[in-house]
């Protein structure tokens, strides 16, 4: 059986995955810059193709059985356009990594003089951040509560994590159902009431037509003026306009962002993630979509795919399969 591999993302996978699987496949793989004469070739005989992306631009693939998206999100697939009786699978693993990374944003946002107190001391041999000397008292998570957008894999992790800190944990979903370590759940109808109570807003929500901009100006005019954003979901599910502003102007204390309203292209590595230059905020920290980008995410997507390779060259059911 044959799988093609498209795109930046997995370009150096197969030798990985590949070690993985069982069965027997042949591969090809392309970059977005050279794939169009050469992908089209190689979607001919084609039993699987490994993407983010799949959309009607796409040449025929008569013989494809399965999309394998290397990541959870799945808005870059037109599923329309799938041809029919093709299954389409994501996969997971990146809950912990994602989980660990909100923690140290809210707990950077807590211990305000970490950072520049290590530069000072470090630097200038300087104590004017300790107590010691009457320094600036930094916050704390205890007692504090943290709303979480959004109980999917990421959601329920984060939970998990906040438990030990003493922290109030509420929840907003599409759905509600029993989750472990939150105290109270609102349906999305009621998220007005659910941002006045918080401290931390953490978006883990799936970007989907009732979650885009989810979060605009009237949401943000709800939220508390203490109060911080922490993204790491989809840019879009915070309106871009209305985070610029209620940033700019302080109307909340502050955002830690890790998924923007554009990315880089093959051809291009230096796009701006935003038309808005939050750079420029100091009440803001940015990162270029790093959150679940760790080594044990790796090994468990990979081996995930791995396992969806041998389960379909065998006649077996497919993990996470969406269609």
């Amino acid at each position: 059986m044959k799988v093609v591999f498209y795109g930046s993302l997995i370009h150096h996978l197969p030798p990985t995955l590949l070690a993985k699987v069982k069965t027997p496949w042949t591969t090809e793989r392309f970059l977005e810059k050279d794939a169009r004469g050469g992908l089209a070739r190689a979607l001919a005989d084609a039993d699987v193709l490994i993407s983010l992306v799949w959309n009607s631009s796409f040449p025929a693939a008569p013989k494809l059985k399965l999309i394998q998206s290397p990541g959870t999100g799945v808005d870059l697939i037109d599923f329309v356009a799938v041809p029919p009786g093709v299954r389409v699978c994501n996969c997971y693993g990146h809950a912990e990594g994602t989980a660990e990374y909100v923690m140290l944003a809210l707990l950077l946002w807590c211990q305000t003089s970490f950072v520049p107190s290590d530069a000072s001391f470090r630097n200038e041999r300087g104590w004017r951040y300790s107590g010691r000397v009457n320094g600036p008292i930094m916050g704390e998570l205890y007692g504090r509560t943290v709303g979480i957008v959004g109980l999917g894999a990421i959601g329920r992790a984060v939970a998990e994590r906040l438990r030990g800190f003493g922290v109030r944990v509420l929840g907003c979903n599409r759905t509600l159902r029993e989750v472990p370590h939150v105290d109270a759940q609102y349906p999305l109808g009621r998220i007005d009431e659910f941002l006045a109570q918080c401290d931390y807003v953490v978006i883990a929500a799936a970007l989907a037509p009732e979650t885009e901009r989810l979060l605009d100006a009237k949401r943000f005019a709800a939220m508390k003026p203490s109060a911080v954003l922490v993204n790491v979901s989809r840019g879009q599910i915070a309106d871009e306009d209305a985070l610029w502003a209620a940033l700019k102007e302080k109307r909340i204390r502050g955002a830690t962002l890790d998924v923007w309203y554009a990315y880089p292209r093959h051809d291009d590595l230096n796009v701006a993630p935003s038309k808005h230059p939050f750079h420029e905020l100091d009440n803001v920290w940015m990162t270029p979509h790093i959150a679940a980008w760790t080594t044990g995410m790796v090994e468990r997507r990979w081996s995930e795919i791995a396992r969806n390779l041998d389960s379909l060259a065998r006649g077996e059911p497919l993990l996470h399969q969406l269609r």
